[in-house]
């Protein structure tokens, strides 16, 4: 992926210049473009009747009219030819202190935008963030994979994005940019049921390549965990740099979000460590840096605060939310596994009912037949659902917290509508 990929567009101030009679001709061209945000037009009337929308504003003196707005850096010196031999110019200006650029991401490739609602539905990606589009969507089909974890069910996922990328029902036409999205959970599910030997249950189908989940819960359990914190550092290392580049150096050092909350963060994490392999000076280290972490935290929310005795209470409220909160985010990820786990048990009650039957042979073989394929329908159906819901908390609650500060706005290029076409009686 290129670096220019990472961000949104860069987005330049612009001033579009025209003389009032030949703004019309000016604004139907940069309508038809879709290339720029005017200002003053972000709520006109989006007809082709140009009078309209300059009825919507725009300032000006002695007979030329200038309206305002953002339009991407590289698009302005084509749009700018296009127009000039109308009497047309497209401006550069200065950005204004304190100004908001629209955002507006880079094109991207199947993946990204099979991705893309995932954090479209969250908020704006804020113009000065990295894009995560990419990281978020696999994040989420890993979480998805480990609470799905069948091989059999994975590859009816995979069947579906085939379905949808190949041959879509006109009811699902609409579905079809997601197939990429589909297609990746089912790889990631397949992928973990072969971890665990599932396949439409503990059939037997495919050998348990690491654990059996009903068998070893408690390891299953600590894995979801150590995944979490897996998660949570790349997470708390894209918040970094976006509080770095929303606010500079002192933004990034003492934001819960930056490198005052990964300092906590890191050093419970080493301090935890040190405990398990029973190592003093490792636990000793992870507490040091964890108080580290604090310490700027505090720096950071007593400035903030402000000073007097509330202030004071206020920060060390905050504190002690921001070490609960990480506490409780990683322990969260232990859903990882006990919705795996669930999926699990459910698919071996099916089997293990599937197995009576069939044993009683005669008459009771179709009741087996039966019970397998309605079992694991309902398991299907229910498990997508919850596992579905459990990744995008996990996603939104746990990791976008740490990626976001705040929600940009969405770049909204001023556009005329194409007029209805109309017939001509004969």
């Amino acid at each position: 992926m290129t670096a220019s990929r990472l961000w949104p567009v860069r987005m330049q101030r612009v001033a579009l210049v025209a003389r009032d009679e030949d703004l019309p001709a000016v604004l139907d061209v940069v309508g038809a473009a879709g290339a720029v945000e005017l200002e003053p037009l972000r709520t006109a009337d989006r007809s082709p009747d140009t009078a309209a929308a300059m009825a919507a504003g725009a300032a000006g003196r002695d007979g030329c009219a200038a309206l305002p707005g953002w339009c991407p850096a590289n698009t302005r010196v084509a749009l700018a030819a296009r127009i000039a031999p109308l009497g047309g110019a497209l401006v550069p200006l200065p950005n204004p202190p304190g100004a908001d650029p629209p955002t507006m991401l880079a094109p991207a490739g199947p993946a990204r935008r099979a991705f893309a609602p995932l954090v479209r539905t969250y908020g704006t990606v804020p113009y000065d963030d990295l894009d995560p589009t990419l990281p978020a969507g696999i994040a989420y089909v890993v979480m998805f994979g480990m609470m799905f974890a069948d091989v059999g069910h994975g590859l009816l996922l995979l069947t579906a994005a085939l379905v949808l990328r190949l041959r879509p029902p006109r009811r699902l036409a609409r579905l079809r940019p997601v197939w990429p999205f589909v297609a990746g959970a089912g790889l990631a599910s397949a992928g973990f049921g072969a971890l665990l030997g599932e396949c439409f249950g503990p059939t037997g189908l495919v050998p348990a390549f690491w654990l059996e989940p009903l068998a070893d819960p408690v390891r299953l359990l600590v894995t979801g965990v150590v995944l979490g914190g897996v998660l949570l550092a790349g997470a708390y290392a894209v918040g970094v740099i976006n509080r770095w580049r929303e606010g500079g150096p002192a933004a990034a050092l003492y934001a819960p979000s930056g490198i005052a909350g990964s300092g906590v963060f890191a050093g419970a994490a080493v301090a935890a460590t040190g405990w398990y392999l029973r190592s003093l000076p490792l636990a000793v280290a992870g507490i040091l840096l964890a108080a580290a972490g604090l310490g700027l935290a505090a720096t950071g929310l007593r400035a903030a605060a402000g000073a007097g005795g509330a202030a004071l209470a206020q920060t060390l409220v905050q504190l002690f939310d921001l070490v609960i909160r990480i506490g409780a985010n990683v322990v969260s990820f232990a859903r990882l596994a006990a919705f795996g786990l669930t999926h699990a048990a459910l698919g071996a009650v099916v089997w293990a009912g599937t197995a009576a039957a069939w044993h009683q042979g005669g008459d009771w073989v179709p009741v087996a037949v039966v019970l397998f394929v309605v079992g694991n329908a309902v398991t299907f159906g229910l498990e997508v659902l919850v596992a579905g819901v459990q990744a995008l908390r996990l996603e939104y609650y746990e990791l976008f917290s740490r990626v976001f500060e705040a929600t940009g706005r969405p770049f909204r290029p001023w556009r005329i509508a194409a007029p209805a076409k109309q017939e001509v009686p004969t």
